[in-house]
C-alpha cells in the first residue's frame, strides 16, 4: 500500500509540475513585456533602453516555449528546467544587488526580483533533483 501512496505522490508532483511550466511558459511568453509596460517602476531599468526591453522580452520568450514544451515530459527536459531555476536566482541576485546599490531602483525589489525568486523557488520545489530512469553505475565484480 505504502508503494502505491508514493507513486500517487510521485504523480501528484508531476502534474504540479507540468502546470508549472506551462504557467511560467506562458508568463515568459506573453507576459514580460507587457510588464515591464504595465508596471514600469518594478520591471523597467533605467535608463530606459527600448533595445535591451525588447531582448531581454525575446529571451523570455523564447525560453517560455521551450518550458510549455518541457511540459510534455518534464523528465526528458531536466537540465532546462534546471538551467531556469539556476539561471532565474542568478539574474533575482543580480538584480537586487543593483537594487540595494541604487535608491532608484529599489522597487525592482518588489516588481521582478521576487517574481524571478518565485519561478525558482516553485520549479525548484517541483522538480526532481535526477531522472527516475537514471541509476547509479554498479560497480564492476572482482571476477571480470
Amino acid at each position: 500500500m505504502s508503494q502505491d501512496h508514493a507513486e500517487l505522490g510521485r504523480r501528484v508532483v508531476q502534474r504540479r509540475l507540468r502546470v508549472a511550466l506551462v504557467v511560467v511558459g506562458v508568463v515568459f511568453v506573453f507576459g514580460v513585456y507587457p510588464l515591464i509596460h504595465l508596471w514600469p517602476s518594478g520591471f523597467r531599468w533605467q535608463p530606459q533602453q527600448d533595445e535591451y526591453e525588447q531582448m531581454i522580452a525575446a529571451v523570455y520568450a523564447v525560453l517560455g516555449v521551450f518550458l510549455i514544451r518541457a511540459a510534455r515530459d518534464p523528465h526528458g527536459h531536466l537540465s532546462l528546467i534546471w538551467f531556469t531555476v539556476w539561471s532565474s536566482l542568478v539574474h533575482a541576485a543580480v538584480m537586487a544587488f543593483h537594487a540595494v546599490a541604487d535608491a532608484a531602483e529599489r522597487v525592482h525589489l518588489v516588481g521582478d526580483v521576487p517574481a524571478l525568486l518565485v519561478v525558482a523557488a516553485v520549479l525548484a520545489v517541483l522538480t526532481p533533483r535526477r531522472s527516475a530512469s537514471s541509476t547509479p553505475p554498479s560497480a564492476p565484480s572482482a571476477g571480470r
